[in-house]
């Protein structure tokens, strides 16, 4: 279906996403150290965890190599943001959402440095210039080490030191935002690293995932006032992992279940960050189909890293949100790894649909950012997945707009130019 170009409000943010870690290079936190320690074990385990994927054949050779969990240079792009930035204005989007790597900025406990401080300044002038509206992430899954090594937000009482370094930031680079991202999926990075444990520190215990997840969200509260107290232009938000979980039949253990799955997913989180956002940051990736008391996702599209894919449903997701919440929503994550670029044009246009969607019944949808620009390090997952709009040779650093990102570039330009007339 060719998505329709209205009836997209004429301010509408039109976005692309990244992280520092992953797309920068020469980062060093408590990912990185976790990474040279780890990355013999992953290329060894590759097989058994990887092997049931469709796209195995394709990346088994790399997969198996520890270099591929190594973040290493990544894509560069520390050095060659400008020419990244160029991409933006070839995709037609007009707004960018990247993080401020607090390892950079804060290498030492105390000390700052002066040269990653002037880098981001410029980065952002970058961005001014080719008219880019910029939204800040001030935490996206790394710590500095040395945070790190006091507990990190284990402990309540270090929650002061990300509040150090949000003032400072913003204090140096804030003349040029407007929308912040206080903290990127509190609650993946708690799960992933205190309750399975396969993010670093690896820790498995469910009342360290608890006083992880509420100690970022208190982190999230006490920066939400501290930012609106430096200037009230901030719109400020957390950006939250949302699925939109359904029953798949009309039994009561099945509508009790997804109900169940839904508030723990999502309103949990919510609840207690709503009155210290100005809007509600939407990272979706999927949805989950609930036949009693268990997930049983239709499976008709999976991405490269197995996720089902429903693009489609992040019109209820957004409906659901702005029904519960009444604030306005921006799509701050959304995207899916396809290294043969097979799926993502009909993901875009599923997703356009959506969003037209959701606008025409009523939610106040403020911007949409696709995840990501570029290839970059997915984490655990190392580099084989391949999330960019344009894709990153590895060995040269050269970049190449996918086919489905030059559909989606022409397609935004009929959409500004209705928005014109």
């Amino acid at each position: 279906m060719q998505p329709s170009s209205r009836p997209f409000p004429k301010r509408f943010l039109w976005g692309a996403a990244t992280s520092a870690h992953q797309v920068e290079g020469g980062t060093h936190n408590q990912w990185t150290v976790w990474e040279l320690d780890h990355a013999n074990a992953q290329a060894a385990q590759a097989e058994y965890h990887l092997d049931d994927l469709e796209r195995w054949p394709d990346i088994k050779r790399a997969a198996k190599r520890p270099h591929t969990y190594v973040s290493g240079h990544a894509t560069g792009h520390y050095r060659h943001y400008e020419a990244d930035f160029d991409l933006l204005r070839q995709l037609n989007l007009n707004a960018y959402r990247f993080s401020v790597e607090w390892s950079r900025v804060e290498p030492t406990e105390g000390a700052w440095n002066v040269e990653a401080v002037e880098h981001y300044k410029a980065y952002l002038a970058a961005l001014k210039a080719r008219g880019i509206e910029p939204m800040l992430t001030l935490l996206h899954f790394t710590l500095p080490v040395w945070f790190a090594e006091k507990g990190g937000f284990e402990k309540r009482r270090n929650v002061k030191y990300f509040l150090r370094f949000v003032e400072k930031i913003l204090g140096e680079i804030g003349k040029d935002i407007r929308y912040v991202i206080t903290i990127n999926e509190p609650e993946i990075y708690a799960a992933e690293s205190y309750l399975h444990g396969n993010w670093p520190p690896q820790k498995t215990s469910k009342w360290l995932f608890y006083r992880v997840l509420n100690n970022q969200l208190y982190a999230h509260r006490k920066a939400a006032k501290l930012i609106h107290g430096l200037n009230r232009r901030y719109r400020v938000a957390i950006a939250k992992n949302s699925a939109y979980t359904y029953p798949g039949d009309d039994a009561w253990l099945t509508r009790l279940s997804a109900a169940t799955m839904q508030f723990f997913h999502d309103d949990y989180v919510l609840r207690q960050v709503r009155r210290h956002s100005d809007f509600i940051g939407v990272n979706y990736y999927f949805s989950n189909r609930i036949y009693g008391y268990r997930v049983h996702n239709p499976h008709e599209h999976t991405s490269d890293v197995g996720w089902d894919m429903q693009p489609e449903y992040l019109e209820h997701a957004l409906l659901r949100l702005h029904d519960t919440y009444g604030l306005p929503l921006i799509v701050t994550e959304n995207g899916l790894a396809d290294m043969h670029d097979s799926h993502r044009k009909w993901w875009l246009g599923k997703t356009m649909v959506a969003l037209k969607n959701a606008l025409e019944a009523g939610a106040d949808v403020k911007g949409y950012f696709h995840w990501s620009l570029l290839d970059n390090f997915e984490w655990a997952y190392g580099t084989w997945p391949r999330f960019g709009l344009s894709e990153v040779d590895y060995k040269t650093g050269k970049r190449t707009l996918r086919p489905s990102a030059v559909w989606w570039a022409r397609l935004l330009a009929t959409i500004q130019k209705e928005k014109r007339r």
